[in-house]
C-alpha cells in the first residue's frame, strides 16, 4: 500500500481514517456512542458494568460548572470534549502506559484532537484554564479509583501516585439522580452526553 491508513466504520455509516481525520468524518451521535462504549480503568470495575468515558466527561463538566459558575459555553464545551478523541479510537489508555506507545500514538491523538477542536470550535486552553482542568480531572480520577475501580484511599496515593483528596459525593447525582458512582449503561451514557453536546453547541 502506498499510504498508511486506519479506517473505521462508524454507527452512522460514515468512514473515519484515524491517521488522517477531518472535522466532517463523524456525527455527534457517533462520538457519543464511541465515548459511551469506551471504558475508564481498562474496563475494570467493582460494579456490574464498567465506567464509560462519556460518564467521566460529564462528571468533569459538572465539577467545572461548580468551580466556575460563570463559565461560558465555549469553555464548558471544551471541558465536556476533553477526552473526545478516545471516542473515535475507542481506547482510553491508562496514563502509565502512554509513554510506551511512542510518538506515533501521540501524533494520532494530536491529529484527532485538532479535528475535534475545529469541528466544535473549541478555544485553546489558557494556562490558568488548563491548570484548573487538570485539577478537576485528577480529582475525578481519585474518586473513580476508589468508588468505581476499587482501590483503597491509601493505594490511590501510595500506589497510583494520585495526590488529590477522594471526594465522597458523586457530582452527577444532583443533575441525574441514581445511585452515586454507579456506571451507567452505554445507551444512557450516550444519550446524556449527546444532550450535553447539543445544549452547549
Amino acid at each position: 500500500m502506498d499510504k498508511a491508513r486506519a479506517w473505521v466504520r462508524l454507527p452512522s455509516g460514515r468512514r473515519l481514517d484515524l491517521l488522517s481525520p477531518t472535522p466532517f468524518d463523524w456525527s455527534d451521535e457517533d462520538l457519543a456512542t464511541g465515548l459511551a462504549r469506551t471504558f475508564r480503568w481498562g474496563g475494570h470495575s467493582i460494579w456490574p458494568a464498567p465506567l464509560s468515558v462519556a460518564q467521566h466527561s460529564l462528571a468533569v463538566l459538572a465539577l467545572r460548572r461548580a468551580a466556575r459558575p460563570a463559565a461560558g459555553r465555549d469553555a464548558l464545551r471544551r471541558e465536556l470534549l476533553h477526552d473526545a478523541e478516545e471516542g473515535l479510537t475507542n481506547f482510553d489508555c491508562i496514563s502509565p502506559l502512554k509513554p510506551f506507545l511512542g510518538d506515533g500514538f501521540r501524533q494520532l491523538q494530536q491529529r484527532l484532537s485538532l479535528a475535534i477542536a475545529a469541528r466544535y470550535a473549541l478555544p485553546p486552553w489558557t494556562e490558568a484554564e488548563r491548570k484548573l482542568h487538570k485539577r478537576l480531572d485528577i480529582a475525578m480520577a481519585a474518586a473513580e479509583a476508589v468508588h468505581v475501580a476499587g482501590w483503597s484511599r491509601e493505594e490511590v496515593r501510595a500506589t497510583l501516585g494520585i495526590r488529590a483528596a477522594v471526594m465522597t459525593a458523586d457530582p452527577l447525582v444532583a443533575e441525574f439522580g441514581g445511585t452515586p458512582w454507579e456506571p451507567w449503561p452505554p445507551e444512557l451514557a450516550a444519550r446524556r452526553f449527546l444532550d450535553a453536546v447539543r445544549r452547549l453547541a
